[in-house]
């Protein structure tokens, strides 16, 4: 397995060259950029700009270790709105596209909502309503996605949607897909399960993993916390990901407190730790 980090992670003033040299800088083998609405991986970017990210990615001597995006938190497949639903389905065939012009073979989706509590005025869409658009607007997607060789990616977030590993492990099969698979995030299912069950559950449906810490006494979106201080047992993860034969990156989202270059080398150094390197 190797350690990457996402672009999340760093100072919102630092400019992408910025993070790209200090993630090397600390040590990363990885970098996870981020499909924007504006910007150089964008909808309205050109081919030429996502090829000069990766170069100098590339050229910083690290992996494009997948492409992340939130564009989907504003254009949920699980609207109440047909043209919202048309849009996230332009966005992520656009996010896939680009994803191929990084060299990358994976991408972090978010499936939609049932309700997010930490969105001011979000939609609150019936859980079965939920699926079937989640299902239809990704599923329109799949073909793209294999054409692309991209794997999509399907986020646990939270969104009360898609709540255990069995329920994420159907959503996933339903696609009868290869490239329809699932991106874990240790951090985020800890408030109501635990990370390694679902890796020993999703198996070899796991497309990638984010690494996170979390609290669970303090169970707000405040209670994500640096690496090694909150709840997650890294040991077991690291665990259950060597007996499912997981071998791709892990990928630092760190979204707690201020960033800097600090808690970036912290970051690092704690994933060494726990991954034995």
């Amino acid at each position: 397995m190797k350690k990457s980090i996402n672009q999340w992670s760093f100072p919102g003033e630092y400019t992408l060259e910025q993070c790209i040299a200090l993630a090397a800088k600390a040590g990363f083998a990885g970098y996870e950029p981020a499909f924007d609405l504006e910007g150089p991986l964008s909808m309205t970017s050109s081919d030429a700009e996502a090829a000069a990210v990766k170069a100098m990615i590339e050229d910083a001597g690290m992996e494009v270790a997948s492409l992340a995006t939130g564009v989907f938190w504003g254009a949920p497949f699980t609207s109440d709105s047909p043209a919202t639903r048309a849009r996230a389905v332009d966005l992520l065939k656009r996010q896939i596209e680009v994803a191929a012009l990084l060299g990358t073979d994976a991408i972090l989706v978010v499936p939609g909502l049932v309700g997010a509590d930490f969105i001011e005025g979000s939609e609150v869409i019936p859980y079965d309503k939920a699926y079937d658009r989640a299902q239809e607007g990704i599923g329109a997607c799949v073909e793209h996605a294999k054409s692309a060789g991209v794997k999509i990616g399907i986020e646990n977030v939270w969104n009360k949607f898609l709540l255990s590993p069995l329920e994420m492990r159907s959503f996933v099969d339903s696609f009868g897909s290869p490239y329809v698979g699932a991106y874990v995030d240790v951090g985020n299912m800890l408030i109501n399960g635990y990370p390694e069950q679902w890796i020993r559950i999703l198996g070899q449906r796991i497309v990638r993993i984010h690494i996170k810490d979390f609290k669970k006494s303090v169970g707000t979106l405040d209670g994500f916390c640096p690496l090694l201080e909150g709840d997650v047992n890294f040991p077991e993860v690291i665990k259950a990901l060597n007996e499912v034969g997981y071998q791709s990156f892990l990928t630092a989202e760190m979204n707690s407190g201020v960033p800097s270059e600090a808690t970036v080398m912290a970051t690092s150094r704690a994933m060494s730790s726990f991954m034995g390197q």
